[in-house]
């Protein structure tokens, strides 16, 4: 199993890149992946989903020296959660020390726990974003309304996680893919006629294998859009792909 990821600001964001990634081991055979995007609306929105990405890393970190001590590892499904009440946790006391207001904590999420035996994988989505697995794809769509997790930190955390109605469990996958919204941002400004359809750009960047070899393979797929098919990312991108 291989991890390829790609994070690329989009062409009309100029000062920084308001997606960010991560991944992750959190056991001998288990793997963290997320990607992030934060909400452009909100004030200084890179910083919310780069936040997220750094306590989620050190919750990894936390998790994958547990797992090294004690035998027992719990259920992915059960991994995922308790990560995340973690994540919640720990976001609510960086907001109340560093004082911040909720339009700084605004970002949606992805995140997912892989197995690398079996190949099963966990996931949760919260607002915007997409998820292919093999011959799959599943966009989630909150209508330019993602319910952040911002919103909620005030709440009790077990009632917001069963609240959360985007969860996917995957089966014996062979290729997986997280991404944010960004890769529905592809336009051709120079010939509109040859503007490539959105299940082009999936089937390009998601399922095709061509160039796979190649450490940076998703990032090279990115710029052959844009130098040889003349497609430009306009929004900023974050995407993980896992290749069995």
């Amino acid at each position: 199993m291989k991890i390829y990821s790609a994070l690329k600001i989009g062409n009309f964001h100029t000062n920084y890149c308001e997606d960010f990634l991560i991944k992750e081991q959190v056991s001998s055979n288990r793997f963290m992946i997320a990607v992030m995007d934060g909400c452009t609306m909100g004030k200084e929105s890179v910083f919310a989903s780069i936040l997220i990405g750094k306590i989620l890393r050190n919750v990894a970190k936390e998790t994958f020296y547990r797992d090294f001590i004690e035998t027992d590892s719990l259920e992915l499904f059960l991994c995922l959660k308790e990560i995340l009440q973690k994540l919640f946790h720990q976001l609510k006391a960086s907001k109340n020390n560093l004082g911040l207001e909720i339009e700084e904590l605004l970002s949606t999420l992805i995140i997912g726990i892989v197995d690398k035996n079996n190949l099963d994988g966990e996931f949760l989505e919260i607002g915007d974003g997409l998820i292919c697995f093999d011959n799959d794809v599943i966009e989630y769509e909150q209508n330019d309304k993602p319910d952040y997790l911002g919103y909620h930190l005030n709440e009790n955390f077990n009632s917001w996680y069963l609240s959360q109605k985007q969860r996917l469990s995957i089966r014996s996958f062979k290729d997986l893919s997280i991404c944010t919204d960004g890769i529905f941002s592809f336009k051709n400004f120079k010939n509109k006629k040859i503007q490539q359809k959105e299940t082009e750009i999936i089937r390009f960047l998601l399922k095709d294998k061509t160039g796979i070899e190649y450490d940076n393979f998703l990032e090279k797929k990115i710029q052959d859009l844009e130098m040889i098919n003349g497609q430009v990312l306009t929004d900023d991108l974050a995407i993980i792909r896992v290749v069995v």
